[in-house]
């Protein structure tokens, strides 16, 4: 199977659908993804502890996101300092849940872009 483009792996990753086909769902349910792809069979966690660096991903976005937004609003509003703290550690405990199926996909999609995995004879579909 050919790898797709960097731009389609992506928008699959958005859509929580299989990198390499498109064709099926990563998650059964909220917080559990299958172990291969339905369609094309694509092992989806490659090994132990994979997943780690989606981690980053999902840590890295919800830190930008905290400190931005604490700076933004407190550049065009003045609140109290207690005000912050609770609105911010709100939005750091929730965001990570919010972004944990997307920051999998994306992981997924940029690792299966730079190595699809194909070439590995200890992976196979299956039957």
């Amino acid at each position: 199977m050919i790898r797709p483009p960097l731009s389609h792996a992506l928008g699959r990753s958005l859509r929580l659908l299989c990198p390499r086909c498109g064709q099926a769902p990563l998650f059964e349910r909220w917080l559990v993804m299958h172990q291969r792809c339905a369609h094309c069979h694509l092992l989806f966690e490659r090994e132990p502890g994979y997943f780690i660096g989606a981690m980053y991903v999902n840590y890295g976005l919800t830190i930008a996101v905290v400190v931005a937004g604490h700076f933004t609003l407190d550049a065009f509003i003045v609140l109290p300092l207690m005000f912050h703290l609770v609105l911010w550690g709100l939005v750091a405990i929730a965001l990570p849940l919010a972004l944990f199926r997307h920051a999998r996909s994306l992981w997924l999609a940029m690792d299966f872009f730079i190595d699809p995995g194909e070439e590995r004879p200890w992976i196979r579909p299956v039957e």
